[in-house]
Formats: C-alpha cells, sequence, structure tokens
C-alpha cells in the first residue's frame, strides 16, 4: 500500500493519518476516551485507573501506582516536559509483574498502530537504477530509522522558510505547521546523503525527486521483528557488544557503495534501537546488567534521541521503557561513575501486590484454567477455598511488622475492607514512612513470597502423592507448600522467621473461611452468611424506629419490602463475640454501623458488609454455636458420628457442600473433619 508523498500529504490534511511523536501517541491512546479512567481509592490514596489496561485480554491487575507514574511521566513528555530527555525504569523483586506491564504497553501500543488512523507510514527512495554508478545493484532503499513522511518533507528544502512553503502549498495553516514544527527532527545521516545524491542527480530539481525517487509506505508492525516495539535483554558481558544496540558496518554494502564515506554503509538495523527510531518503543530488560560500554551508549541515545556512529547522526523519536531487578539496581547506583545515566531515568520501585482480592485473580493465572489431571489421567478436583487459602498467605509474607496495624489489619486495609476502628490512614502513613528506607526491600510489598514463589508452592502441592491418590487439590495442604517456599527461597532469618509468623495467620483466615462454608451447608444456602450479616445490619438500622410491640418492622431487600423481625438475643450475642461488653461501647458500634450503611448503600445499594470480616466471624460463630438444637455446637454434633441424627446431620452437609458449594467427595470430608477438630474452633 505504497502512494507518493503529495498523496499523503493530502490524506494528512483530510485528517486520514496523524503527525506526532511517540509520547503524544501513548498519551493519546491512554487518554483518547475520558469515560475509560477512573478514580479510586488504593491504601489510603486516590489514584486514576485506566481501564486502556483492564479491559483486555490478559489484563494488568493491579499496579495502580505503577500504571499512574507511567502515565504521569508520559503526559509530562508529550507537554514537551523533562522526561523526554528521560527513560522510564521499573525497578523490584522479581516475579512481582515489571516485564508483564511493558509487555502489556507495547501490545497495546501496536493495536492501537494497527488502526488506519493511527498507523505509522516511512518512506523510501526508488529508482536508484539511475544511480548505479554510486549504488549498484541497490535500487530501493527504505529510511533505516522509519523516518515519518512529515519530517521529510520539513527537511526537503535548504531552509525553513522553503519547507514551511511547500507543505502550505498543500492546504496546512500556519497553526499546524507550528504544532509540525514543535516536533521537528532533521534527517538521519543516510537519509540526507541519498536525497542529496538524487538531487545531484536531477540537478537541483525537487519537483522529480518527490515524484519519481519518494514512495510512502506504512511501517511493519511486528512483534517478531522488533519494529514499532523491540526488546534488549542484557547479554553475556564477552558476547554482547555495541552494535547489538547501533548496528555496524555492513561489508555486503561496501560492495555496493562506490563512496565509502556513504553513511548507508553502516546497518543501523543489525542493532534493536534503529526498529524503533521512527515513533516505537524500546524495552531494555535488565538495564543495569549491561557492560559499561552499552550503558554509555544508553546515555546518548537517552539524553539526546539519538543514534551515533563515527559522527554520523541518525535522530530518534523513542520511548526508552526499562527493567531492572533491586540486587543489579543497588550494586549499580553504588558505582559513583555511573551517575550519569542514573540522572536521565525516572526509577519507579514495583511493589509486590498487597490486596489479596486482586492476588487471587494472579494466584488464578498461577495455578492455571486448564483441567488438571492425576498421575493416572484422571481429573484433579481444586478446593474452592484453595485460592483464598494460597492468596491470603503470599500477601501476608508481604506485609511489615508494625505496632500500630497487625498483619490481618493490614491484610484488610489493604484490600479496601474494614479493620474494626482501625483507619487507612495509618495504613497510608506506615507505606509513606517506609518509602523513605534506603534499602529498597524494607519498603511496604518489596519483601516476601512474590508470584514466582507462588508458583513454586502450587507446583510442591501438585507434586505431592496425596494430592494425585485422593485427585484432589486441598486447600489445607496449601500452607505446607507455603512454608516449603519460605524454607527454601528466603534467606534472611529475620524474614523467614517473620513469614513463618503471618502464615499462622493466613491459616487461621482459612479456619473462618471454613465456618462461613459450613455455616452455609448447614442452611442449604451458598449465600446464607451473607443473608444472616445483613439481617443484622438491618435489625441494627432500624433498632431505633418505632418497631411496635411486636418488633416487626418494614425493610426494602433488592427493590422488594419485606418483614424484618428484631432479635435481641441475636444482635446482643453477635456483639458479644465482638467483645462489646457495655451499653456505651454496643451504642458507639451500632452508630458506626449506621454510618457506614448510610454512606456506603447510598453508592451501591448491592454492598452486604461482607467486607467486615469481624462482624461476618461474629455472626458465623454466633448461629454454629447456637442453632443446633441438644447439642452444644454444630462442631460438637459433627464430632460425635455415633448419634444417628448427627450422622444425619454429616451427610446432609456432605451432600450439600458437593452439589451446591463446589466441593468434591475428598475436599467437603477433609474439610469437614477439619471443621471438627478442637483447635481449629478456638
Amino acid at each position: 500500500m505504497s502512494m507518493t508523498l503529495k498523496t499523503y500529504l493530502k490524506e494528512l490534511k483530510e485528517g486520514k493519518h496523524r503527525f506526532e511523536n511517540v509520547f503524544q501517541a501513548v498519551s493519546r491512546m491512554i487518554l483518547e476516551d475520558p469515560t475509560k479512567v477512573e478514580k479510586v481509592m488504593v491504601n489510603g490514596k486516590t489514584v486514576y485507573d485506566f481501564k486502556i489496561f483492564r479491559d483486555c485480554r490478559r489484563p494488568v491487575i493491579g499496579m495502580f501506582e505503577l500504571i499512574n507514574s507511567f502515565v504521569s511521566y508520559v503526559k509530562d513528555a508529550a507537554e514537551g516536559g523533562s522526561s523526554r530527555e528521560m527513560a522510564f525504569v521499573l525497578v523490584g523483586e522479581p516475579g512481582n509483574g515489571k516485564t508483564f506491564f511493558v509487555d502489556k504497553v507495547m501490545e497495546l501500543y501496536r493495536t492501537f498502530l494497527s488502526q488506519d488512523r493511527n498507523r505509522k507510514y516511512t518512506f523510501r527512495f526508488t529508482g536508484l537504477e539511475a544511480l548505479k554508478e554510486k549504488y549498484g545493484k541497490l535500487t530501493v532503499i527504505e529510511s533505516q530509522t522509519y523516518e515519518d513522511p512529515v519530517t521529510l518533507a520539513m527537511n526537503l528544502y535548504p531552509t525553513v522558510e522553503e519547507n514551511r512553503t511547500f507543505l502550505a502549498g498543500h492546504g496546512f495553516t500556519d497553526r499546524q505547521l507550528d504544532a509540525f514544527w514543535a516536533n521537528y527532527r532533521p534527517l538521519g545521516a543516510c537519509t540526507e546523503y541519498i536525497k542529496n545524491d538524487i538531487l545531484e542527480y536531477t540537478q537541483g530539481d525537487y519537483e522529480k525527486l518527490v515524484n519519481d525517487f519518494i514512495e510512502i509506505v506504512p511501517v511493519p508492525l511486528s512483534g517478531e521483528l522488533g519494529t514499532i516495539t523491540g526488546k534488549y535483554q542484557a547479554k553475556d558481558k564477552i558476547t554482547s557488544s555495541g552494535a547489538d544496540l547501533v548496528g555496524e558496518e555492513s561489508v555486503q554494502r561496501l560492495l555496493y557503495l562506490s563512496d565509502s564515506n556513504n553513511p548507508y554503509r553502516y546497518d543501523l538495523r543489525r542493532g534493536v534501537l534503529a526498529r524503533v527510531a521512527g515513533g516505537g518503543i524500546h524495552f531494555s530488560d535488565e538495564l543495569f546488567k549491561n557492560k559499561t560500554d552499552l550503558v554509555q551508549i544508553y546515555l546518548g541515545v537517552i539524553q539526546n534521541r539519538e543514534i551515533e556512529l563515527n559522527a554520523f547522526k541518525w535522530p530518534m523519536d523513542t520511548l526508552i521503557i526499562a527493567t531492572s531487578n533491586i540486587v543489579e539496581y543497588q550494586k549499580f547506583i553504588d558505582n559513583k561513575e555511573q551517575a550519569p545515566i542514573y540522572d536521565r531515568c525516572k526509577i519507579f520501585y514495583v511493589p509486590h501486590n498487597t490486596n489479596y482480592k486482586l492476588q487471587e485473580h494472579l494466584t488464578r493465572i498461577s495455578i492455571g484454567s486448564s483441567t488438571k489431571t492425576t498421575l493416572q489421567g484422571k481429573t484433579l478436583h481444586e478446593d474452592p477455598n484453595l485460592n483464598y487459602a494460597l492468596s491470603t498467605a503470599v500477601v501476608l509474607t508481604r506485609l511489615p511488622s508494625d505496632e500500630r496495624l497487625n498483619p490481618r489489619e493490614m491484610l484488610q486495609l489493604s484490600a479496601g475492607e474494614v479493620a474494626g476502628e482501625k483507619s487507612i490512614k495509618t495504613l497510608a502513613e506506615i507505606i509513606e514512612e517506609l518509602s523513605k528506607r534506603p534499602k529498597i526491600n524494607e519498603r511496604f510489598g518489596h519483601s516476601g513470597i512474590g508470584q514466582r514463589g507462588l508458583g513454586r508452592a502450587i507446583q510442591h502441592l501438585l507434586s505431592l502423592n496425596e494430592t494425585h491418590e485422593e485427585e484432589c487439590m486441598f486447600a489445607g495442604n496449601a500452607f505446607d507448600s507455603i512454608r516449603r517456599e519460605i524454607f527454601d527461597s528466603i534467606t534472611d532469618k529475620k524474614e523467614q522467621e517473620w513469614c513463618l509468623k503471618v502464615l499462622e495467620i493466613a491459616e487461621g483466615l482459612y479456619k473462618e473461611k471454613v465456618k462461613t462454608e459450613i455455616f452455609n451447608a448447614y442452611m442449604n444456602d451458598p449465600e446464607a452468611i451473607r443473608k444472616e450479616v445483613m439481617n443484622y445490619v438491618n435489625m441494627v438500622v432500624v433498632s431505633s424506629d418505632d418497631s411496635g410491640p411486636d418488633k416487626v418492622v418494614r425493610i426494602r431487600e433488592g427493590g422488594l419490602e419485606k418483614p424484618l423481625k428484631i432479635d435481641e438475643t441475636f444482635i446482643n450475642g453477635v456483639e458479644q463475640r465482638l467483645g462489646l461488653t457495655t451499653k456505651e461501647m454496643k451504642d458507639q458500634h451500632r452508630a458506626q454501623i449506621r454510618a457506614i450503611y448510610a454512606r456506603r448503600v447510598t453508592q451501591d445499594p448491592n454492598y452486604c458488609f461482607m467486607d467486615n470480616e469481624k462482624l461476618k466471624k461474629a455472626v458465623t460463630e454466633f448461629r454454629l454455636n447456637t442453632d443446633i438444637s441438644g447439642a452444644g455446637s454444630l462442631a460438637g454434633a459433627l464430632a460425635n458420628p455415633t448419634n444417628e441424627e448427627n450422622k444425619k446431620l454429616f451427610d446432609r452437609l456432605f451432600t450439600v457442600m458437593i452439589d451446591k458449594l463446589r466441593y468434591c467427595k475428598t475436599c467437603a470430608r477433609k474439610t469437614l473433619e477439619f471443621y471438627c477438630k478442637p483447635d481449629s474452633n478456638k
């Protein structure tokens, strides 16, 4: 799909193409649709959520602050700020999503440019057989750095005035021309040289140059070819060379070129930078692991945005993103001689995910979506509590120790849940204080078990004979697998002890989850505990109203009115388990429930207080310990199968768990046995 320069400029004037730099293109890609930008609260701070990273195949999960920082960097560069002379560098522990994020940005950018109105174009010189004395068998030469046709038009004539006149002749206004020149770049060395050779042949006939020797073509969009988006991974210091980045002299070209000073003798596309120089994205994986001479090349490329070989220069329009693990980064900044490159990087320290609800999505990816089988080829069932058990366990290992918030409170607040009377502001203060620590791995979310460690723990779980013999990945076994990973991968003694300590908290959370599941099974309703929690909330909200002697009020639920009897025994029993012993404490708690109800339900009519773990636990325990006639508790009834009624109860729960709660026979039996253990009901 080639065209002439005049045809391209005509279509550009009609709005079919765009001339913009890479920062403007990426910024437009993210911000073009205002409806896809929302405000969200993360760890006590208001940030923006950009839906372009969510509404796609394999979306980015979490990473709110990273995405906000990246968008801010790109937007500043697009508006001519200092960011356009800097690289964006992600530093963090291995396996926390740095590379995935950069790959996703490049994938989205390729998709964006595949749309006709956003497609990138470049030019090539044709008809060079007329200059065979100078170029031999080279008949077509494409711009090595995929320069934009408008860049060629702005450099076609010797002076700015002549070039503006040429473009004005194609219908562009002074305002449009000013916008073009805001992104002005000179032509690359070989492009300028070839253009002058053609002008010499045509005796200065620019019209003939434009009509007979220049052809406009689309830039190939291929991640595999490294055009538009390309990656350079740090290699061994012996085998890597500057040619990997900027290219080198081509012996084959020298055989055709009569003038040994022709810059086209350099094959720039032998390196990775030229292939993304025309409005592309360059990804340097493990930037600080490169040897010194490559880092110096990056310094020139980042600061000057140009490829330089033996004083020949090729301007670049490139967004440079890099990653580095903490160890290599720390070594690099300790070397004071490398300060100039560090000074040219906008560093973002990428933490592990600390929201266990979002972690459940990441854990699902690690477990896999395909049906697993045993070694005997039978279907391997997954315990419905496995994801929760793994997610809470790994997230707890990533949280710091602090007197103001215990790990459980920190876990709840990080997920946007209620943690008693503890405020999200306290968590924000802790994060802010830790962000000032000189050691990166002492900051919030920068230690503990990462996504790869989680993957190894799942592999350990799958390797157990018990898993294959019983044809089920039982959630109760997940903690031993996490414990094994802690011993294997965390070498720091203090950090190891902390991880083992919070793993016990994770087991406690799993026990509470099991209680909820058992109660739902007992009530023969997957939504039983949610309904009971809302019954308590509704009783508290309307208890101050005039309920009459029969204690029956009418409430709205799901758009319908229904009667609700206020049960003082239920209310007091729940509050007793919440530790509310005095009238003042109960009144204060009820006022808080009413305030939350008034605030949250108006925003979300489906809000059901299930993020209040303490309330959910208190309601569950009250119902489980009081609803079984003839037995002290449900656990007591299930633990005594000699009684015929108890056995019927056990069988009923067993059947409900399989039929309605997605358990198999193995994990249903093991979960009931686990629930009946005395220590699991303390």
